[in-house]
């Protein structure tokens, strides 16, 4: 047995050294890293950048439209000499060069569609914020996870500590004669379980810190080293706004806005549209037939066969097949059911916060309960030792006492843990913060 509790010594000063050189993680340390590390974020981000590239305001839409044109043909046969505009029977080479500028004065489609796309950025930020609180939630229900079976790791760290002092008590009581073989066995059996259960606890911790951290992203981190820490803003968890700013409500709203100027949009095209424009053009000819005929020059030609247009045009939309109307009919049914959507989510939401209300409110009520149950168990093992160690009673009988203080421990830090993971849920089903 100095074999036995010599391994165990060395053991637990192995884990001790282990969790004093340990990583400290918390959990705004934890979000922090992965809202940098994760790729939809990301993906999210860049899709911000190009809906606000792909904006285009009033002012841009009205800017006008220039283009520059040159054509060169050849005619060969009858056709039309453009000094004259008679009929000829020639070879004709003809050079023609147009400029067009256009711009809309009045384009009522040009507001309602450069309003939708403001809406489209505040939009594409709502998607964002939604897929972020979502992966928050995640994160939050991984890293209390793992902190409770941390913290239950200690409290198991701390019964075996004292099953291997009383199992090194009773050996050497046994040794004298002092007590019976059968409490020695009792006592044997009890530690190997607890040395199972402790052994056991540490595997599970083990594959839920890989599992906090590869949700993280964040796989090049040692997390044998990792210790997590418990998150100690409780106070402000109670100062949560009536308000609710859930992301998923606020790209419902987007969604059913968006639809509004969607309807907006196709209105607009059955407006009129008053469009100025401007149009020069020139052209060069050569009779290819008559080589030897004189022709002006190339530059001549261009100066004097120059013309200039300028104008105004209003088009009013009187008939398009009620294809127009059709769209908006449907754009009016799509914003009936974003708007529904929005309600539709605003319930499930309300819904949710109920339930996480009530489970807070059942783990308030059940907090001094099991605070003085861990009291009384503390106080009856306590007493339960002194009498072990007198040898009034029998070592199951201690190891059952022994059991009842670590189930009300076991309790007590779930009912905690579990307190503080409902509180800072509600805070992100809210406000989407911590």
């Amino acid at each position: 047995m100095n074999k036995k509790r010599i391994i165990t010594f060395a053991f637990f000063l192995f884990f001790a050294l282990v969790n004093g050189q340990g990583n400290p993680w918390s959990l705004t340390k934890c979000m922090d890293l992965a809202l940098q590390n994760n790729i939809e974020i990301k993906i999210k981000t860049l899709e911000i950048k190009r809906t606000q590239q792909s904006q285009n305001s009033v002012l841009n839409r009205m800017l006008p439209s220039v283009n520059l044109y040159g054509e060169q043909s050849y005619n060969f046969g009858s056709t039309i000499d453009p000094s004259t505009n008679g009929r000829v029977s020639s070879n004709i080479q003809n050079d023609n060069f147009f400029l067009n500028a256009k711009t809309n004065l009045i384009d009522f489609s040009a507001f309602a569609n450069a309003k939708k796309d403001k809406i489209s950025i505040e939009l594409a930020k709502a998607e964002k914020e939604v897929v972020e609180n979502e992966y928050k939630l995640q994160l939050l229900e991984s890293y209390y996870q793992a902190l409770y079976t941390q913290e239950l790791l200690k409290i198991q760290k701390e019964q075996l500590q004292q099953a291997a002092f009383n199992l090194d008590r009773i050996t050497k009581e046994v040794a004298i004669g002092s007590k019976a073989q059968s409490d020695l066995y009792d006592m044997q059996l009890s530690y190997s379980e607890e040395e199972n259960s402790y052994i056991a606890t540490q595997q599970v911790y083990g594959i839920q810190k890989k599992q906090l951290f590869q949700l993280m992203n964040a796989t090049d981190i040692e997390t044998d080293t990792v210790v997590l820490e418990i998150y100690f803003n409780e106070n402000a968890s109670d100062l949560v706004e009536n308000t609710t700013y859930n992301p998923k409500i606020k790209r419902a709203e987007f969604q059913y806005q968006n639809s509004l100027k969607s309807i907006a949009a196709s209105r607009a095209t059955n407006l009129p549209v008053l469009t100025a424009y401007y149009g020069y053009s020139t052209f060069y000819y050569k009779n290819i037939k008559n080589a030897n005929g004189f022709t002006d020059s190339f530059s001549n030609q261009l100066s004097d066969n120059k013309s200039q247009q300028l104008g105004m045009q209003l088009a009013i939309p009187i008939f398009n097949g009620f294809r127009n109307n059709k769209r908006i009919m449907a754009s009016k049914i799509e914003s009936e059911k974003a708007k529904l959507v929005t309600e539709q989510v605003k319930q499930e939401l309300d819904k949710q916060l109920v339930l996480e209300e009530q489970n807070k409110k059942n783990c308030l009520q059940l907090q001094q309960k099991l605070n003085n149950r861990q009291k009384y168990a503390k106080a009856s093992f306590t007493t339960m030792q002194a009498k072990f160690a007198s040898g009034r009673v029998e070592a199951i009988v201690f190891s059952a006492v022994k059991n009842q203080l670590l189930k009300a421990e076991y309790d007590g830090l779930k009912n905690n843990l579990q307190l503080q993971y409902i509180n800072l849920k509600i805070k992100l089903l809210k406000n989407n913060s911590l």
